[in-house]
């Protein structure tokens, strides 16, 4: 059975490599803290909408449900109360949300039964827990690693508590996934469809909310080619016909660049012509990572 693990960012850039620069940079790193929130927080609503459209069954994913949706909410609580008492923002963090993005890129037309959706649903559930326990492990390995001032302790602290239920979350969804795909030959194929699907979505979701150089809708075009390569073969054309444009002309991937200009130009315009510029145009992300400590 296929196994989905979260992938690189363009297959360079690992989320250790991201969390050691954003923990050394502050208003970075809240944004980041700020995003974990407003996720834990979203995954509320969306395991709410799930637990309503399955209408009391299976009971025993139903309670398993309310108990992830109880994690979830106790997650945005540990970490609202940590920027708020940080004095940072708490509102809806700027940027291509992940979230909208993931969701923009679901295609409904496979689902044709209850058990297809529960399927879908536990897998695309079981993708994001896993990127999120991949981005809470470096991050506190980040900290463990950055000066031990008590602002950082506090925010490693609360990660820490988070960790270890986002992992029995993947555990769940394993097993499952697992148990499901036991059943029979064909919902094993369904099984590990779905799997390979969400996998892409996931990582198109995730490189589009981290990809802002040039070159950005070409790379997030590639992604969407191979969401498309895991649909049945009648299904490709209209998925990309509705998906290419938004792909292609994102607005909210223009507000990203120009907001990103106007931070490197006010902080230092020397730095912005000597630095910045080429920077944005290279190709190589782990450079970039790498030189982007500078703003």
């Amino acid at each position: 059975m296929t196994v989905a693990y979260p992938r690189k960012l363009r297959g360079q850039l690992s989320a250790q490599d991201i969390l050691d620069q954003v923990v050394r940079q502050r208003e970075i790193h809240m944004v980041t803290i700020n995003r974990y929130r407003f996720n834990e927080q979203r995954s509320c609503k969306d395991l709410t909408d799930l637990i309503e459209r399955l209408d009391g069954k299976p009971r025993d994913l139903i309670k398993d449900l309310s108990h992830h949706v109880a994690d979830e909410a106790r997650h945005a609580l540990w970490l609202t109360d940590l920027l708020y008492e940080l004095g940072e923002d708490i509102g809806t963090p700027p940027g291509t949300s992940y979230i909208d993005e993931f969701e923009r890129f679901i295609s409904h037309d496979t689902i044709t039964t209850a058990e297809d959706g529960i399927i879908e649903s536990l897998a695309a559930i079981n993708v994001t827990e896993k990127r999120g326990c991949e981005y809470f492990a470096a991050h506190i390995r980040a900290l463990e690693k950055a000066e031990q001032t008590p602002e950082n302790i506090k925010i490693r602290e609360t990660i820490a508590q988070i960790l270890p239920e986002e992992v029995a979350h993947v555990r769940w969804g394993n097993s499952k996934l697992a148990e499901i795909a036991k059943k029979s030959e064909a919902l094993h194929a369904k099984v590990d469809t779905a799997k390979r699907k969400y996998a892409a979505i996931e990582q198109a979701a995730y490189e589009s909310g981290m990809d802002v150089l040039a070159g950005a809708e070409v790379r997030r075009v590639e992604n969407l080619m191979k969401i498309a390569d895991t649909l049945p073969l009648w299904q490709r054309p209209q998925y990309l016909i509705d998906q290419l444009p938004q792909t292609l002309f994102s607005t909210e991937l223009q507000k990203t660049r120009i907001d990103l200009v106007k931070r490197a130009w006010e902080k230092d315009p020397s730095s912005f012509v000597e630095k910045f510029i080429p920077m944005f145009f290279n190709a190589n992300l782990k450079d970039t990572a790498n030189k982007a400590g500078t703003y």
